[in-house]
């Protein structure tokens, strides 16, 4: 409580919280444009075994090259020319106008030997192109998002005890440059590996920027507001995914489009610099006259010089004792699973993160699958985001987070495993039920962002973000690998992705409600507030009065 009687102090909602929650917001719309990068960039276009010598490859998608497609290109069993085969020899017979071959793959074929011809009019190069990521290599799209991934992954490992051992600022600054420089690394990349190589590193810098930037906005916004400005941060991404639509529609070269998604992050590495450092991190990290400038600082921008000049070292520990206290410890990741309630709430937000990161990019990158504009499938899958956000903020705010995520997790569920039962000829019904699982997700990232920076303690609250992280990241990696398994049973991947956020519906039942209760400063803190709760809960449940006034 004492640090929030402090930010009130120096301004509560005031010019400063704006202007640095709107510069910390505006590179998340950027990080959605790097998550979602490769539904643009690695799209595989329509294509074929090279028909060399005799067509030219530039302009074999022209009318006239359909006779010589069937002539070299057996077709499969819903009559389009197959990606991947061709016939041993030119079977010039089929272009008898009075002849028709219900089954041309009978005939002896072989796999492509000479390449593949790309149809370039929806994009004129991709990652698949340009290293022919197709056929036998196939599975190397989802390798290098899964590569990317990794990097996120590793990113919140090691940005996340990083940032608690050096700072929020510091390492969003570095992590502002290492997007920067990587992204525009992996648009020159020279072959697949060095490209994979780019993007991991590109992931790392992910992480380091959405942990921090959650983290800061949390720890300088009062309680009463810090749900509507997390999710206000959060519309950014779903801006970014509809600004990445409108981008890859303007530029279908996947080198310039993965350069100018990178480029603004040099903006942001510049004015990071102005961003304070967190006044609670500097208290719990034994530097209080750092803190007290920094509150200086808020407090002359939100114009409250004199609450501003009251404030002295002196005041700042004799205000904060408890937890200026804290800080002689030394924490690390251990804390996270060392006390019985911290330990459940790293193990029931680990199954939340993982399951909804895991459900979400398994339908978000596999936009190919509902339809052939997949422009106007981001717009819809990124347009969705609006009411589920607004109404998981409303909820959050009037009900609770709890149930926000429960609910959230149920029902995306429900509309994944839904679509199993939906033929695939009802494409509609089925992008629809999609779209719809996708909102309910986004609504659950949207409340387990918040509800995370709540259950965990200041002083181990960045590496309970970086778990958390970690878990989304771990689904994130794994949830390309699962769509590979739809070549066993069609059906399997999505049976997989409705499970995962079922199971985290139920777990979450078990986590405190944190809904308008100050952020704990220490693990102890949490402890207590859990006593209390089953105190609290007894005395609710409990009809003898004379025990409810003996607690």
């Amino acid at each position: 409580m004492a640090f929030a009687d402090l930010l009130e102090q120096v301004g509560g909602v005031g010019r400063f919280q704006i202007i640095s929650v709107l510069l910390l917001s505006l590179p998340v719309l950027f990080l959605a444009n790097h998550n979602l990068l490769q539904n643009f960039t690695a799209a595989i276009p329509k294509h074929h075994c090279r028909l060399l010598p005799i067509d030219d490859a530039n302009a074999s998608w022209v009318a006239g090259s359909v006779k010589l497609e069937k002539v070299f290109i057996p077709l499969d069993r819903s009559y389009q020319p197959e990606r991947c085969l061709q016939y041993t020899k030119p079977q010039w017979w089929l272009l008898e106008s009075n002849f028709t071959v219900t089954n041309t793959t009978e005939m002896d074929t072989e796999p492509c030997k000479e390449g593949w011809t790309y149809d370039r009019s929806e994009f004129s190069s991709t990652v698949i192109t340009e290293w022919d990521l197709v056929c036998g290599q196939k599975t190397m799209k989802q390798m290098g998002q899964s590569i990317y991934m990794a990097g996120v992954l590793v990113g919140a490992i090691v940005f996340g005890s990083l940032s608690d051992r050096f700072g929020r600022r510091t390492i969003l600054i570095w992590s502002h440059m290492q997007l920067a420089v990587m992204g525009v690394c992996a648009a020159f990349s020279y072959n697949f590996v060095s490209y994979c190589v780019f993007r991991f590193m590109s992931g790392m810098a992910i992480s380091g920027i959405g942990l921090n930037t959650v983290c800061l906005v949390v720890e300088w916004i009062p309680t009463r507001v810090r749900a509507i400005t997390v999710t206000f941060t959060g519309y950014f991404y779903t801006f970014g995914q509809i600004f990445l639509a409108g981008l890859a529609y303007a530029i279908r070269d996947w080198r310039l489009l993965q350069l100018i998604v990178s480029l603004p992050s040099f903006i942001f590495f510049l004015y990071s610099w102005w961003l304070p450092e967190s006044a609670r991190w500097l208290i719990l990290t034994k530097k209080p006259e750092q803190a007290v400038r920094m509150l200086k600082k808020v407090a002359k921008i939100n114009r409250r010089h004199e609450e501003g000049e009251k404030l002295t070292t002196e005041v700042l520990k004799s205000s904060m004792q408890k937890e200026v206290a804290a800080s002689e410890f030394t924490y690390t990741a251990a804390d996270l699973v060392r006390t019985a309630v911290i330990r459940r709430i790293s193990f029931c937000l680990s199954l939340a993160w993982f399951s909804t990161s895991f459900s979400y990019y398994g339908l978000a990158m596999d936009l190919q699958s509902f339809g052939d504009n997949i422009y106007l499938i981001q717009v819809i899958f990124g347009a969705v985001d609006f009411p589920a956000k607004l109404i998981a903020t409303t909820v959050m705010c009037y009900i609770g987070r709890r149930i926000t995520m429960n609910a959230s997790l149920g029902l995306a569920s429900l509309a994944i495993l839904a679509n199993i039962f939906v033929p695939k000829d009802m494409q509609i019904l089925r992008t629809s039920l999609a779209v719809f699982g996708k909102g309910c997700l986004a609504s659950s990232f949207t409340c387990v962002f918040l509800y995370t920076t709540e259950l965990y303690p200041t002083v181990i609250r960045q590496s309970g973000q970086g778990l958390g992280q970690t878990m989304a990241r771990v689904g994130g990696i794994v949830a390309p690998i699962v769509k590979m398994t739809s070549e066993y049973v069609s059906s399997l991947p999505l049976i997989i992705y409705g499970a995962a956020p079922l199971v985290s519906s139920i777990v979450t039942c078990f986590l405190p409600e944190t809904k308008d209760q100050p952020l704990p400063e220490t693990i102890e803190e949490v402890e207590e507030r859990n006593q209390l709760h089953k105190v609290q809960k007894i005395e609710e449940n409990v009809d003898i009065p004379m025990f409810k006034n003996a607690c």
